[in-house]
């Protein structure tokens, strides 16, 4: 995986930050989503590097191969604006202080912080399988709730833990064939880290409380989104069946252009379509400014 490129690990006030990076160019950075690590994207990083981007790709806070902070009551220390703060900080300690962006899943919901917190350091942010989390709880349903129910049961206070570290294998099914062995091989070690696995279950922990908090802060404030931005969704995933034209959404969230499509994809896209996603991104990130 990822030939060439190169790994670093960027010490951070709290957090440690694993991360891969390679090619020449403007910078792309790629965030990934739920309980997968940076290895995700490794059919569609090699693809954007051969059309003339830098591609960066670390793994979230907690997540894989990178460490946060002990989980606090507040759930702040996991909050997507931190997160986001690791990605500005991790993208100057090499080099760029202004990038392009991507997040899958819940690497969606850091690059949409990080948008609205760091204007200047974005110049455009592809959003992909997502929703800002508020407008996923403004319209909950006995079907939301039904398909999306992990949400609410990450939230509960250690039962999760205890549930999906007694058979982490059972909890995070994974196809090595599909995912790739050697990213099959890196995702099942961080699943079976129970520090990993508290990571990612103080990553919904925040998503309900603080970084809800936060959202609804924005919308009262009218902080929107001002660089350019392009909605992504699977149409063989959920998000259109549950809500329509996930465009028309985002739309409240951006002061600019949004544009956006469906790929042909179930829901780990970068495993399942790198070449529709590389080839979305490398377009979009390419364009000239509407």
């Amino acid at each position: 995986m990822f030939e060439s490129f190169e790994t670093r690990r960027v010490q951070l006030d709290e957090a440690s930050i694993f991360v891969r990076y390679g090619g020449e160019g403007p910078p792309v950075v790629l965030l990934h989503g739920h309980p997968r690590t940076s290895a995700t994207w490794h059919r569609v990083a090699p693809l954007l590097v051969r059309r003339g981007f830098t591609v960066v790709c670390p793994d979230l806070r907690g997540y894989g191969r990178s460490r946060g902070p002990v989980a606090t009551e507040d759930h702040a220390g996991y909050s997507k604006r931190a997160v986001a703060g690791d990605v500005v900080a991790v993208m100057r300690s090499l080099g760029h202080d202004r990038f392009a962006l991507a997040g899958h899943d819940r690497g969606g919901s850091v690059a949409l912080r990080l948008a609205l917190d760091h204007p200047d350091a974005v110049s455009r942010v592809a959003l992909i399988d997502c929703l800002p989390l508020t407008e996923h709880l403004s319209r909950i349903t006995a079907e939301f709730a039904t398909q999306w129910w992990h949400w609410f049961f990450f939230a509960q206070p250690d039962i999760p833990e205890r549930v999906i570290n007694a058979d982490p294998d059972s909890w995070y099914r994974g196809d090595p064939q599909s995912m790739g062995q050697e990213n099959y091989d890196e995702w099942r070690q961080a699943t079976r880290n129970p520090d990993v696995v508290r990571a990612m279950l103080e990553d919904y922990r925040a998503g309900l409380t603080i970084d809800k908090q936060h959202e609804q802060e924005d919308q009262a404030a009218g902080t929107r989104i001002q660089c350019p931005a392009l909605i992504l969704w699977s149409l063989r995933d959920d998000l259109e069946d549950l809500y329509g034209d996930p465009v028309r959404i985002w739309r409240r969230w951006a002061a600019a252009d949004v544009r956006g499509h469906g790929i042909d994809s179930g829901h780990h896209v970068a495993e399942q379509a790198p070449q529709a996603l590389a080839s979305s991104l490398a377009d979009f990130f390419a364009d000239e400014p509407r």
